[in-house]
């Protein structure tokens, strides 16, 4: 079994929160490229990560603040699947990984940074992406910039749009 440890994250898990809802603020301030938006749908949005498990970590977050998926109206359940898809042909397209984990994190308990509104989150997997640097030295190796791999993304991203 592998295991995708990331332990620098509890600091983001446990830090103090401004108050707001993250989700809901991003998408409201109307600064895609500073927030890292990569794309917007109807009912849906593609963010970064700001705390990448891995280089092009992405998330699929709905613009309605819940914590659930019960309740969603069909479209916006097969929205969310379709920018799921587009995210991970932009990730195969300019990254290039061996595969992804997807997953959803329901709940404090079950990992979730942001637990009162839902996101998918998107992280591209390479062979021998995991190593020594996160057990022995609590250090991540990240080999892009954040901002690169977003206007990467960006860029690929206008032929994946017009699939929607």
């Amino acid at each position: 079994m592998e295991n995708l440890w990331a332990p620098w994250r509890i600091d983001y898990i446990l830090a103090k929160k401004s108050g707001g809802c993250i989700f809901c603020d991003k998408p409201a301030e109307n600064k895609d490229e500073e927030n890292l938006i990569l794309f917007r749908g109807k009912f849906n949005f593609i963010i970064m990560n700001a705390y990448p498990y891995n280089n092009g970590h992405m998330m699929v977050v709905p613009y309605r603040h819940t914590a659930v998926l019960s309740g969603w109206q069909p479209e916006e359940q097969q929205e969310m699947m379709d920018l799921a898809d587009m995210g991970v042909e932009l990730l195969r397209k300019t990254m290039r990984p061996d595969g992804f984990n997807l997953g959803i994190n329901m709940g404090l308990v079950a990992g979730a940074g942001v637990a009162d509104h839902i996101h998918l989150h998107i992280v591209p997997r390479w062979n021998g992406d995991t190593n020594f640097m996160p057990v022995l030295s609590d250090t991540r190796v990240v080999s892009e910039h954040l901002r690169v791999t977003y206007g990467k993304l960006k860029e690929a991203q206008g032929t994946q749009a017009k699939k929607l």
